[in-house]
């Protein structure tokens, strides 16, 4: 690697489309058909960028999105991603551009493209940001960005910037005639039309290309010929770089020289054996592939595999950018060879995916667990409150955990939707974990607070929302009544993962049920056993050191991309709770507690009962929330001295 590359910050900077894809979740019908879509970031470059983030490589975007929600969730999702969104510039006079998608069938996906006075088609040279540029390895260029002369402008003087600096240039020809108007506005699947026009705009960014990517079909147009191999010969004639045909099931071929008279006398790329389920977002993929490999110079033919296995991972699956294999997901996608041929019915690899494209990273989590329901009816019954004044209740406790974390991810609340509907939709407003129960209080075996089809409530909760479930179980309970709770657990398992849910799944041993340091050890790997893979457990505070290292061991061994454990309170007095902060907190996967009674039960008595104020109730609960993070944090600092 020479010297101007090692001072580049950025791997890559893509320039161009950024919208929200509305993607049809019905499979095998008309768009006209379709009753539900799924709402994922899209656009050609704004894919790319996400997918070599995904795979390791530092990118940027320079695009314009509007000034508005849809605006709004682009940027969040590539801030998420890992997406420097320095050059995403918010235009408050246009709104973001929105793709209807569909998956008709194995040939057929309908896309209708809303992009009238679209924000990224209003990038101008003025928005490019030349120490970015300066600062990029390789910038990405796409042909839709070439259509008209304000974006053109834009994308030329990137590229003349990159290799004035001694940047590479990556053109990827992403041709969409409905783009150029070419067709008719319904025809947005359409991949190929004829035009000269269009073949001498896209032949000005040539000379300035180091690497070219493109369909055959964009290789036609590129090159003004439906021939390939002369469409190749057209281009090479005005471009030396690395020219790379996509070729579907059959890999690719490349051309670091002159064109051969065939297309499998380049070095071939072999495709992988998988099911195509839906194309839309393979070639955005497969550049992502193909670029983490040729941004850190290896051997042409990696190139070439890396490309086609991140192609055949995202044809198998519904979505672009949120299909975007990691970095661990093709490392374990390449090391096998007896992967299935319904490639998404790979469990395992299904699991990296989700495991290492979940939002945020949690060290440690302070989770106020206020989400009871019986117990407050029961104390407002009590002290002869209205149970109409909880839900007011769950929100002061929202004020104090607001009041104790100031914003910190690192905090939580954990709340119900019967009486804590106003404190989630609060909690939206802030950086916190939020978890959400669903069972039915004190059920045994447990039972779900909504219908039947436990996925059809789930679609109704934001995507942020954690789902928690408790059950009351012991791996020697009895055998039916076990298998009884197990079926619950994997059906809600199951809607989690379809519903894009993270799952937290907490176990207490019943009463008088006998337990030892194997107990709830043995729980945990009997639902892996079963398939079950939650995000999250939440665990008795036991003090048994054995105990801990037990349940560590089999997380270790059964789910290590587990996002950890966090204790629960069971109502226990504060020095109990510190005692068992202090008996775990050697044990890494214990990342914090989620305690609930200990912290509100009695500011909730108060309370309910007249005897203090909402500022008081907030007080309070602040001071036993602030009092129990401290001694955590302190448990957590006498282990990092000890060792």
């Amino acid at each position: 690697m020479d010297r101007a590359a090692e001072d580049k910050s950025i791997d890559l900077l893509a320039i161009g489309r950024s919208s929200i894809d509305l993607y049809g979740e019905q499979v095998g019908g008309r768009l006209e058909d379709m009753g539900s879509f799924a709402k994922y970031v899209g656009g050609s470059p704004t894919n790319t960028a996400i997918g070599v983030a995904r795979l390791g490589l530092r990118s940027a975007l320079l695009t314009r999105v509007g000034a508005d929600h849809m605006g709004r969730f682009i940027r969040e999702q590539l801030v998420r991603e890992g997406v420097d969104v320095t050059s995403v510039i918010s235009d408050p006079d246009r709104l973001t551009a929105l793709v209807v998608l569909g998956i008709r069938d194995r040939e057929t996906f309908p896309l209708i493209f809303y992009r009238e006075n679209c924000p990224d088609m209003a990038i101008a040279a003025d928005d490019v940001d030349e120490a970015q540029v300066r600062a990029a390895r390789a910038v990405l260029v796409n042909g839709t960005h070439l259509s008209q002369p304000g974006v053109f402008a834009a994308s030329m003087k990137a590229a003349e910037l990159a290799k004035a600096s001694g940047g590479k240039v990556v053109f990827d020809v992403d041709y969409r005639p409905v783009l150029w108007g070419l067709t008719s506005r319904d025809m947005g699947e359409d991949r190929f039309v004829a035009h000269d026009a269009v073949t001498a705009i896209l032949q000005q960014v040539l000379p300035l290309c180091d690497l070219v990517v493109g369909t055959e079909e964009e290789i036609h147009i590129l090159g003004g010929t439906t021939d390939t191999v002369a469409a190749l010969r057209a281009v090479r004639e005005r471009t030396g770089a690395l020219l790379v045909c996509k070729r579907g099931p059959q890999g690719c071929s490349a051309f670091p020289g002159a064109i051969p008279d065939s297309l499998d006398d380049g070095v071939v790329g072999l495709g992988f054996e998988v099911e195509v389920f839906n194309v839309l977002g393979a070639g955005d993929a497969f550049m992502s592939g193909f670029l983490r490999g040729w941004l850190r110079d290896l051997p042409l033919p990696r190139c070439c595999e890396l490309a086609n296995a991140a192609g055949a991972i995202v044809v198998s699956r519904h979505g672009c950018a949120p299909a975007m294999p990691t970095w661990p997901e093709m490392e374990a996608f390449l090391a096998r060879r007896d992967r299935p041929f319904r490639l998404r019915e790979d469990a395992g690899l299904e699991h990296i995916h989700w495991a290492t494209t979940r939002t945020g990273t949690y060290d440690e989590l302070a989770v106020l667990a206020i989400d009871h329901r019986v117990q407050l009816e029961e104390l407002a019954v009590e002290v002869g409150a209205d149970p109409a004044r909880l839900p007011a209740f769950k929100t002061l406790a929202l004020e104090a955990l607001h009041q104790v974390a100031g914003g910190d991810p690192r905090f939580g609340i954990l709340l119900d939707g019967r009486y804590g509907f106003d404190a989630l939709a609060a909690a939206a407003d802030h950086p916190y974990w939020i978890g959400r129960c669903i069972e039915v209080p004190r059920s045994n075996p447990v039972a779900f607070e909504c219908s039947d089809d436990v996925a059809t409530e789930l679609a109704t909760w934001p995507l942020n929302h954690v789902v928690k479930v408790l059950v009351f179980y012991h791996p020697d309970d009895p055998a039916d009544l076990r298998e009884r709770q197990e079926r619950q657990v994997l059906r809600l398992f199951d809607a989690c993962r379809k519903t894009r849910h993270e799952l937290l799944l907490e176990i207490i041993a019943p009463p008088d049920t006998a337990c030892d340091a194997a107990t709830i050890a043995r729980a945990v790997d009997r639902f892996y056993d079963l398939g079950v893979k939650p995000d999250w457990w939440k665990l008795e505070p036991l003090d048994d050191p054995a105990a801990w290292r037990n349940i560590e061991a089999v997380i270790a061994a059964r789910d290590p991309w587990c996002r950890g454990v966090v204790l629960l309170g069971l109502s226990q007095p504060l020095d109990t709770l510190v005692a068992a902060f202090e008996a775990t907190a050697k044990a890494p996967v214990v990342k914090g507690f989620a305690v609930g009674r200990t912290i509100f039960y009695e500011p909730a008595r108060a309370w309910l009962a007249g005897e203090i104020d909402d500022a008081a109730a907030v007080r309070r609960l602040a001071e036993t929330l602030s009092f129990l993070w401290d001694a955590w944090r302190r448990a957590r600092a006498g282990v990092g001295r000890a060792a």
